[in-house]
């Protein structure tokens, strides 16, 4: 259960605030109030200031907007995240506006406002802002307040639960007709408060950042409050029917499905799932309104944006669980989807507008296990989940105190294909060579593993890191989430000799990020021993990590691979001593060959689904490397009659390049082989041991 506070709490500090500027204190209210996602989701909403300023060139004071710009969070903005416009250029605007049918055209207008050569890019809600006549404005979209936004009968509620403080708006596209109408509604209500946009939002705003601030917080109350007064004993969504599974059942259920969804919906490009089972999500999915509810998609022009028409719901019985039965049925569902999204772009499309884009949904609903998301990024995956949470939030309010409607189609389908959308697209930077995939390196909190695991993730990859040592998963999880941020990185304690934790492990990595494209085999040790002094545990220890070990992680990875028939990934990391033969280490020489033969047999069975298997040898990798921190090092330092010192400098002179190896340049062959780049290749062998004739493979 949710342990957030009924009522949004006021951090206003006066004591912090007043040693800011007011730059400064247009941060720090936009930093409150996108804290809590009961304020506005995530990149949701704006704020605003208008501030009197020095122009540089004349000296003179002017007043300028400060606003959000285009695609910042509030939660996260600074300073540098805020567009700047001279307001007596804002008004001189008006003079240019041609009507609502050339609407858009006034955004390639606002760059000429800019003040003080700010690069930031303005927000399509720039006019809302500067026609309002209040210095300090929010823009914000709470659950609450868009409930009463969403309900049929809006305007009446918000006149019943606001009085005359709040204003309310019919439904407009955000854009410079928007900005008029507010700025109208401002002067002929000079008393009001703030305004509920219907289908949209809520704007308020202050004689001061504090006020506007507080009128915020205390308007959002007002609305909670009135609506935990209005639903008490009533039956939400019409009531339940179906109960939810246990937890450990639905993530299993999920780990199932997200695959198979994923194969499906990844045939132009690879998506990330997110999983849900949050409580506010199994009310929603287990209830009898789940489907009429679905279907009338989302209201916010931003949630919509996230979750595009409507959700499919997946035909499931948690009261008679048949797993495969929805699996056998996924790709009619799938492709019905698809249908049916074409004929709305059909009935909806204008003259001009752009090409009909990915038909697949993005939310999943799954009675009695929860929600799926899938999207380009994880980040938008979890984003996109929210933002249906928000959504169901919105439409448990707005279906218990009224009626819920979503919008209408045509202005939905006017969202989606917005040609400033579009254009905003068209800017996004070209991903990553491994955007949209997912690794699971094993071994992975080790030098190579960890080396790894940062290039992958430098190249936009998802990754789990599988390790037996916790303290150490611990440790370079925590320094690699700080490099690439928590929605990339998850961790997962697995011994690559236990069968159960494997499958554990594998179904973990595919409910935290929806499947898997890329297995790194490197979890190993190493030993070094006469024949005559091996005994039979080391020489099985050595056959159950690098051998079995091996075979059991391909085993699963390939299972998954074959649900999502998008093909699949294999690298193992074996070694030099795999091919040329070392002394005082039968074992692991043994070991590691098994190892490269296994990864012929498996580039035979994987081609004709797409799955490539390929070997990295890596030799003498010193640095970084766990399996020189204990015995192994006086082992092979007493065999080649040198100190520890002197051992890496035997290797370098032994190397025909007399050259040092480190884990970076095995994670660099590593990702050679993991991306498109070797795409033609599988059942290859790549030596990294700065040349070593013994090892040459023929």
């Amino acid at each position: 259960m949710s342990t957030a506070p009924k009522r949004l709490e006021n951090k206003w500090d006066d004591a912090k605030a007043a040693s800011m500027s007011e730059p400064e204190r247009l941060v720090y209210r936009s930093n409150l109030l996108g804290s809590d996602k009961r304020v506005t989701n995530y990149g949701g909403g704006n704020t605003s200031s208008k501030i009197w300023q020095k122009d540089p060139l004349t000296g003179e004071d002017v007043e300028v907007l400060w606003v959000k710009g285009s695609g910042g969070d509030n939660a996260s903005i600074k300073l540098d995240g805020f567009a700047t416009l001279s307001m007596d250029k804002l008004r001189a605007l008006k003079g240019l506006y041609r009507g609502v049918e050339f609407e858009d055209e006034m955004v390639g207008y606002l760059p000429h406002a800019t003040f003080n050569l700010n690069p930031r890019a303005s927000s399509i809600d720039t006019p809302l802002h500067a026609y309002v006549n209040r210095p300090y404005v929010d823009h914000m979209h709470p659950d609450a307040i868009i409930a009463i936004a969403a309900s049929k009968n809006s305007k009446e509620l918000t006149q019943q639960i606001f009085g005359d403080k709040i204003g309310w708006l019919p439904w407009k596209k955000p854009g410079f007709e928007l900005g008029l109408w507010l700025e109208k509604f401002c002067l002929e209500n000079p008393d009001a408060e703030g305004v509920v946009l219907e289908s949209h939002g809520l704007f308020t705003w202050g004689n001061t950042p504090k006020e506007c601030y507080e009128t915020t917080i205390r308007i959002i109350n007002q609305a909670i409050e009135w609506f935990e007064k209005e639903t008490e004993g009533k039956t939400i969504f019409g009531g339940a029917a179906t109960q939810s599974l246990p937890a450990e059942e639905r993530r299993a259920i999920a780990a199932r499905l997200m695959p198979k969804i994923r194969g499906f919906i990844s045939e132009d490009s690879h998506k990330l799932g997110h999983f849900d089972d949050s409580n506010a999500v199994l009310e929603f999915v287990n209830s009898n309104n789940l489907r009429p509810l679905a279907a009338l998609g989302t209201s916010c022009p931003d949630h919509f944006l996230r979750t595009k028409i409507r959700p499919l719901v997946i035909d499931f019985d948690p009261a008679n669980p048949d797993v495969d039965a929805v699996i056998e049925g996924l790709a009619d569902q799938i492709a019905a989807y698809r249908v049916d999204y074409q004929a709305y772009y059909d009935r909806c499309k204008h003259d001009n507008s752009p090409a009909v884009r990915d038909p697949n949904a993005v939310v999943y609903l799954i009675p009695g296990v929860g929600m799926i998301t899938f999207a380009k990024d994880k980040a938008t995956a979890r984003i996109s989940g929210e933002f249906y949470v928000n959504a169901i939030n919105v439409m448990r309010g707005a279906s218990t105190v009224s009626e819920y409607q979503g919008l209408s189609e045509q202005e939905a389908f006017d969202i989606e294909y917005w040609l400033l959308e579009e254009a905003k697209l068209a800017r996004m930077p070209k991903p990553k060579s491994l955007a949209g995939k997912i690794a699971l390196v094993t071994g992975g909190a080790g030098g190579i593993g960890k080396a790894t695991a940062a290039r992958l993730l430098r190249e936009g990859a998802c990754v789990v890191l599988a390790d037996i040592d916790q303290g150490a998963l611990d440790n370079a999880t925590e320094e690699l989430t700080g490099v690439f941020g928590k929605d990339f990185v998850r961790p997962v304690n697995i011994n690559v000799t236990r069968e159960e934790q494997i499958i554990s492990g594998f179904a973990h990595a595919v409910v935290e990020f929806g499947g898997l494209d890329i297995l790194v085999s490197n979890a190993g040790l190493a030993s070094s021993a006469p024949i005559e002094e091996t005994s039979l545990d080391l020489w099985n220890k050595n056959m159950d990590i690098l051998s079995t070990g091996y075979f059991l992680v391909s085993r699963e990875a390939f299972k998954i691979f074959r649900a999502q028939k998008i093909g699949g990934n294999v690298v193992f990391v074996a070694s030099k001593n795999g091919l040329a033969a070392s002394p005082n280490a039968a074992a692991y020489c043994t070991a590691k060959a098994a190892e490269i033969h296994l990864a012929r047999c498996l580039a035979l069975e994987g081609a004709e689904a797409q799955i490539r298997v390929n070997v990295v040898n890596p030799d003498a990798v010193l640095r970084g490397s766990k399996i020189w921190a204990g015995e192994w090092l006086e082992q092979r330092a007493s065999t080649y009659k040198t100190d520890k010192d002197g051992l890496e400098e035997m290797y370098r002179q032994r190397s025909m390049l007399k050259r040092s190896v480190f884990p970076e340049d095995i994670a660099e062959a590593i990702y050679f082989f993991a991306s498109e780049a070797s795409a033609k290749s599988t059942g290859n062998i790549i030596n990294v041991d700065a040349g070593n004739a013994q090892s040459f493979p023929r």
